[in-house]
Parts: structure tokens; C-alpha cells; sequence
């Protein structure tokens, strides 16, 4: 049984360095979103139609905040689809 002080798993690949995500409202040349902006939201969704989430998309805390928030908004107004209502 392996000591308690060695919790690195059997086998697994050495430590790599992690990869600076990238930003990408920075990479658009965006400050802010806007509700409006569909084909910029649809970046920020996953083809089942949820929103990804910060680790997939590099964005700081509040941005994730302010695309959620537009997302929804959008959503609302019938400018993107809720999750899971696909058409047949």
C-alpha cells in the first residue's frame, strides 16, 4: 500500500506546465458584451445550448459574470434558445 505522504497516483504523466488560457473577449478586442451581440454570446455557449464555463473560456470572474448576465438576458428576449429545446 503506498504511503500516505506519496498521494501522486500509479503511472500518471509527470507534472506539465499549466498553459496560460486565453481571454477570449480579450482576443476579440471587447470590453464588455451586450445582449444584442448573439453571434459573440453563441462563443460562450456549448452546442447543447449551456453556458461554458470559466476553465473552457479564460475569462476573469466578472466577465464571466457580465456574459452570463447577457446571456440570459438574451435569452429572455428570444435572441438565443434555453438549453435543451432543440428543434425536430
Amino acid at each position: 500500500m503506498p504511503s500516505k505522504t506519496n498521494r501522486r497516483r500509479q503511472g500518471s504523466a509527470p507534472d506539465k506546465p499549466a498553459s496560460a488560457k486565453k481571454n477570449l473577449l480579450k482576443s476579440l478586442g471587447l470590453q464588455a458584451v451586450d445582449y444584442k451581440d448573439t453571434s459573440t454570446l453563441r462563443l460562450f455557449i456549448s452546442e447543447r445550448g449551456k453556458i461554458r464555463s470559466r476553465r473552457v473560456t479564460g475569462l476573469t470572474v466578472q466577465q464571466q459574470r457580465n456574459v452570463t448576465q447577457a446571456i440570459k438576458n438574451s435569452r429572455e428576449m428570444a435572441l438565443l434558445p434555453y438549453p435543451g429545446q432543440e428543434r425536430r
